[in-house]
C-alpha cells in the first residue's frame, strides 16, 4: 500500500509487515508451485499466522495473488474521494487520480510484485475472473464518489460509466504494454505507459480505416 499520510502506530507497522510477508510469500509459492496447488493451509505455515488471521486481510487465494493492483485502485478510490470539484473533463480528472495513486505506490517492490501476479492471473482463470470482479466494484465504487462528491446527477448516467471504461480500458492497454517491455519494468516504466495510453484516447476515439490502412 502507499504510504500513510499520519503518524503509524506500532501496531499498524506490524499489521502492514504481516499483510506484506502474506503477500510476498504468496507470489512466490503460486510462481513456485502454481496457483491451485497451494493452499492457504501451507501459506499460513510460510508466515506463521492462523488461517483467521489471513482471512482477516484476504477473502481468498485470489485477492493476496491480487494484491499489487488492487492496492492501486483502492488507492485511486481514495484519491478520487479526497479530491476538491474539478471542472475539468471529468476522465481528466479520474486519469490524474489514477497517476497521482501509481506516484503513491512504493518505489521497492511493488512494480516486482505487480509483474508476478500479472503473470500469474495470465495462466490461472480464477484470478483472471476474479479481477474483473474486482474491476467492476471499483468501477460502480467510484461512481458512487462522482455522485456524492462531484454532484453527479444520476448514478447511472452512461457518460460518466464510459468514461470510466475508457480509464480502466487505457489502464489495462498501459499494463500490457509495461509486460511487453523487454528491459525494465519499473513503477516509472508502467507510470510512463500509463501516460502514453491516456495521451492515445482522443486519437483512439476518432481513429478511421482509412487512416491505419494507409498508416
Amino acid at each position: 500500500m502507499s504510504a500513510p499520510s499520519r503518524p503509524v502506530s506500532l501496531r499498524e507497522r506490524k499489521k502492514l509487515r504481516t499483510r506484506q510477508a502474506m503477500i510476498d510469500t504468496a507470489l512466490a509459492k503460486f510462481t513456485e508451485q502454481g496457483f491451485d496447488a497451494t493452499t492457504v493451509d501451507e501459506l499460513c505455515e510460510a508466515v506463521e499466522v492462523s488461517k483467521t488471521t489471513f482471512f482477516r486481510y484476504f477473502g481468498c487465494k485470489e485477492d493476496v495473488a491480487l494484491a499489487p493492483t488492487e492496492d492501486l485502485w483502492t488507492e485511486f478510490l481514495a484519491d478520487l474521494e479526497a479530491r476538491e470539484q474539478d471542472d475539468r473533463p471529468l476522465l481528466e480528472v479520474a486519469q490524474d487520480a489514477v497517476l497521482a495513486a501509481l506516484r503513491r505506490m512504493p518505489d521497492e517492490g511493488w512494480a516486482e510484485r505487480v509483474l508476478l501476479s500479472r503473470r500469474l492471473a495470465a495462466v490461472t482463470p480464477s484470478m483472471d475472473a476474479h479481477g474483473l470482479q474486482f474491476c467492476g466494484r471499483t468501477t460502480r465504487s467510484a461512481m458512487e464518489i462522482l455522485h456524492r462528491r462531484f454532484g453527479l446527477p444520476d448514478q447511472a448516467d452512461v457518460r460518466a460509466r464510459l468514461a470510466l471504461d475508457l480509464l480502466v480500458a487505457a489502464f489495462h492497454c498501459a499494463l500490457e504494454m509495461w509486460l511487453a517491455r523487454e528491459d525494465s519494468h519499473t513503477r516509472d516504466d508502467l507510470i510512463d505507459c500509463v501516460g502514453e495510453a491516456f495521451a492515445a484516447i482522443p486519437e483512439a476515439l476518432t481513429l478511421s480505416p482509412s487512416e491505419w490502412r494507409h498508416s
